[in-house]
């Protein structure tokens, strides 16, 4: 099984260079998508690092995991035009020809909020967790909401319980969101797996930033780091403003 890493998974990510992943950006919630700082819309910082003018974008949303609401959606175009992205499409989950075709040119690809494992079954299903893995690996950007945040990690898990699920594994972390301040579900998953398995947790109204050397850099509000090390969870806290934290070192 593979330790999530997309800089050493060949089978998820072929040889594609890291030098040309794009950070990805994981949301508890939809806030984030229209915060500001001082220096415009927070959102910028997803298409900074992308060659093209805004404009000339193209940029993705996949609703598989809450059915494809088409008021979330609406939201999603909102966040984009804030931003100077004009060209969206909702990938639907029965996706037409034109829908893939969308995807596999697409420079930004966001995974909504849902059901966790009802999106991940629908990914596999239609072949789009492949074309979504692609791209991130010839530099498009990943941003997941909520259960769309967790995907990105290394387990996904039902709503009604059962054993945690292989998901895209492209964050080295099992991921979980807005369940403070007891993160007692990420606690029992991280404990389930092997030694060295890390869990994030995201509470509400924050974020992170998975920059391409894996690093981590919290946005908003303070993130919650384990380390499963002999049995054990050690706990730290990530704060923002701090810099990245490097997963690979110890709690």
């Amino acid at each position: 099984m593979s330790d999530g890493s997309p800089h050493e998974n060949g089978a998820t990510l072929g040889d594609q260079a890291v030098a040309s992943l794009q950070p990805m950006f994981l949301f508890a919630d939809s806030q984030l998508l229209f915060a500001r700082d001082d220096e415009g819309p927070f959102l910028r910082r997803a298409i900074e690092g992308l060659p093209k003018a805004p404009h000339q974008l193209k940029a993705a949303y996949l609703g598989a995991s809450n059915g494809d609401v088409a008021d979330y959606y609406e939201i999603f175009v909102g966040a984009m035009e804030g931003i100077g992205v004009c060209v969206t499409r909702m990938i639907r989950s029965a996706p037409s020809d034109a829908d893939r075709a969308f995807l596999d040119e697409a420079d930004l690809i966001l995974l909504a909020g849902g059901d966790i494992a009802r999106g991940w079954a629908v990914f596999q299903e239609t072949g789009m967790h492949k074309a979504i893995v692609a791209r991130y690996g010839a530099g498009a950007v990943l941003m997941g909401i909520s259960a769309g945040a967790v995907q990105l990690g290394q387990r996904g898990f039902s709503e009604g319980g059962g054993a945690p699920f292989d998901t895209f594994q492209l964050v080295p972390m099992v991921v979980d969101v807005h369940d403070e301040p007891e993160w007692s579900r990420l606690n029992a998953v991280v404990k389930g797996l092997p030694e060295h398995t890390r869990g994030l947790g995201i509470p509400l109204g924050g974020g992170a930033i998975i920059h391409a050397d894996l690093s981590v850099e919290p946005v908003r509000k303070q993130l919650l780091e384990l380390h499963l090390v002999e049995g054990e969870l050690r706990t730290a806290l990530l704060l923002p403003g701090s810099g990245a934290s490097d997963p690979g070192k110890s709690a």
